[in-house]
This record gives structure tokens, sequence and C-alpha cells, in this order.
């Protein structure tokens, strides 16, 4: 294992560690992890509760430190490791992972899946003191980022029970607005949820803005990524899952497609995710 660089905040705040000794056979690459461990995580002998999160690059635009240390002052969360992920080839590492889109983008998110299951936990199991029960593990993302989250998590529930999506890119679909595309049959998560065997006992966060972007394919005057999202949300009520018990949406006014958006609801899911019973 090779750590670049530890640091903390001032009194009994959350340790940052990076984290390089990480190499994908399943990549061909290097993947660097950005790890902010909880107040308390040396003195302790016990494993802990963790968060995975795609798009790790972006802790700073997103004010993980802080967030952090404040839920932790206020004692609004359990302690958990954070495991930040740094983004590769992002437009064909994320995606479905039985599928790639209608322009091959995604062509690589099995090979992603194999990383995460196969290379990425073990590694951290043996270097890190986090918990393998998975209703303490969480897995989380922004934009193709978050689509990646939710496919790990629907199809892997023995290791994932938590997914957190920042607004999803599920309009990911199979075919071309110009080629006959249909809402109905053509955006690929949608159909996995409706064909696949629902994950017992998981539970979903969800979060759009309003400014995440202007399309609006089919001019109800309600943005695709909006819709997209609610549209997912109604395929896994159909499948089981009650909203307010096991699925949760936030919208967020004159929200952007950014990380300074997610941000701003970060304690939100965070409190969620890890909230105190």
């Amino acid at each position: 294992m090779s750590v670049l660089l530890t640091t903390s905040t001032p009194g009994n705040g959350v340790l940052s560690r990076v984290d390089t000794g990480l190499v994908s056979v399943y990549l061909n690459r290097p993947v660097r992890l950005d790890l902010i461990l909880p107040p308390g995580y040396d003195a302790s002998k016990e494993p802990f509760p963790v968060l995975y999160l795609n798009d790790g690059q972006d802790l700073e635009r997103l004010r993980m430190t802080s967030v952090l240390d404040s839920l932790y002052h206020q004692n609004a969360i359990r302690p958990f490791v954070l495991v930040a992920i740094h983004a590769g080839d992002r437009i064909q590492e994320y995606g479905v992972a039985a599928q790639a889109d209608y322009l091959h983008r995604g062509s690589k998110a099995g090979s992603y899946a194999n990383f995460v299951m196969h290379e990425l936990l073990p590694y951290l199991r043996k270097h890190y003191r986090i918990t393998n029960d998975p209703n303490q593990s969480v897995f989380a993302g922004f934009s193709l980022g978050g689509l990646s989250a939710f496919d790990l998590v629907w199809h892997h529930p023995e290791v994932f029970r938590k997914a957190g999506v920042f607004s999803g890119s599920f309009w990911w679909r199979q075919r071309g607005l110009n080629d006959g595309y249909s809402d109905d049959t053509d955006r690929i998560m949608h159909a996995q949820v409706r064909k696949t065997k629902p994950p017992k006992g998981s539970a979903f966060w969800f979060q759009t803005g309003t400014l995440d972007e202007t399309d609006d394919r089919d001019h109800d005057g309600v943005i695709d990524s909006i819709d997209d999202t609610l549209d997912l949300i109604a395929e896994i009520e159909r499948k089981g899952f009650r909203w307010g018990r096991d699925v949760q949406y936030v919208e967020v006014k004159d929200g952007r497609h950014d990380p300074e958006t997610w941000g701003q609801v970060m304690p939100q899911f965070l409190i969620w995710a890890f909230g105190q019973y």
C-alpha cells in the first residue's frame, strides 16, 4: 500500500489519506483512492461502515471534509469510512455493466464492476478497517457515476444495500432519438430494473436539480433529468419498494449539474445513509 499524504483537520476532525497502491488488471491502470477516515478511527479496532464514491477527484469541490466535520460535530451521523475512487476513462468505465449505450459508451462498465468486486473490495478490506456487512455499505456517484453506482447496488445486494444518485444519467439509452427511440423500451437502466429480480432489503436516494439541463425530449415542460429519474423511481416502486421508506427523492430548485449543487445536498444524503439511530 502506498499512502502519499495524510492530513487531519484541527482538533478531533476527520483524517484524509491518499492511497495510490492499487493497480487494476481489469481497468489496466493505477487507481487513486482518497480516503476520509472518521474521528477515532486510529483508536478503534472495530470495522466501520463505508461509503464508496465514484468521481472521487471532486471531493474538494464538494467540500466533503468540512461537510463531514460539521456532521460529526453535530453528532448527526455515525462514523464511517469514505472511499473516493478517482475516475479514469469515465465515459467508458461508468455506465450499465450489462450493456453499452447506442454509441458504445460504457463499453468498460463491466470491467469497472469487476474491478470494484474483485480488486477494490479485497484491497480495502486488507488495508483498512471497513465492514463487509452489506447493510452498512453504501455506493454513490454523480451523473454517469451515479448511473454506475445504482447499477452496482441494484445487481449486488450481497455487497451494497444503499445507493446515492446525484443527477443520475438515467437517459442512458440503446437507441438514438432519431432512430425510432422510445422511452418505454430504450432507456437501459429502466429496462434492467423491469427485467431483473429486485434486490431484497435495498434502499435508494435520488437527487436532481431543476437546472441540471435544458433538454425536454417529450416537450412536457419537465427536463429529461427529472423525468428519467422519476420514471426510474416508478419502476422501482413497481418492484415493491416504497416511497419514503425505501426510496427518497430530493429536487433542488435552481440546482445545477455540478459538484457545488451536489455538495449543498450532501449533508441530507449522508444523514439518510449514516444517520444516528
